[in-house]
């Protein structure tokens, strides 16, 4: 069942307000970290779990085969996606989300699970989805930093999935079949990131 088709597109949702942007994770209630969110996928990531209500439980990849890797671009801050993420009202998550000044990792949802982030439900069930913090028309968050830790994470997304290192694997979200989106939008280096991720 494709959730997307019945809910505000991800663009709006991650556009509009979020009132919890402004409190720290630390200080938001029901946030203390047990042994079994302690624990990330990728151990250079930070846990910052989006609502239970924004992504669908899974097994993956028994459950469904890993084939992808998404690119997305939030069109919106850091803190802000964070804080959308976790709101059970907003019905959209990915796994990861990389901060644009230090590639700063944060993982949302687990690999096993299936984020709400390609707007198609055969391609969430068998992707895993990268949000990068900025904005398609603004290159300048586009960062050495967000290349070079996105890249390492991808990598390694891939090398522990099976996922071949390139574009025909490694996808942006517009390329996603039904997608109205147009992101990482032309000012993303495909080039560069794809060579990254081979090198990482």
């Amino acid at each position: 069942m494709e959730r997307a088709s019945s809910f505000p597109s991800r663009r709006r949702l991650l556009k509009g307000g979020a009132a919890l942007a402004a409190l720290p994770y630390a200080l938001l209630p029901g946030t203390e970290a047990t042994a079994e969110t302690a624990a990330v996928d990728y151990p250079l990531a930070e846990w910052a779990p989006a609502s239970t209500s924004n992504y669908t439980a899974s097994s993956r990849p028994t459950a469904y085969p890993l084939d992808y890797v998404v690119i997305h671009v939030t069109q919106e801050t850091y803190s802000k996606t964070v804080a959308i993420f976790q709101n059970p009202e907003k019905t959209v998550s990915a796994h990861y989300l990389v901060r644009s000044a230090d590639g700063h990792v944060a993982q949302c949802v687990r690999e096993r699970d299936i984020a709400w982030h390609a707007g198609n439900w055969d391609y969430n069930t068998r992707s895993i989805g990268i949000e990068h913090e900025g904005w398609v028309d603004r290159p300048a968050y586009f960062t050495n930093a967000l290349y070079e830790e996105s890249a390492k994470l991808t990598a390694a997304i891939c090398a522990k999935h099976g996922i071949p290192k390139d574009r025909a694997h490694i996808i942006g979200h517009y390329e996603v079949p039904g997608t109205d989106h147009t992101d990482p939008g032309p000012n993303w280096d495909w080039t560069r990131y794809i060579r990254l991720v081979n090198f990482a």
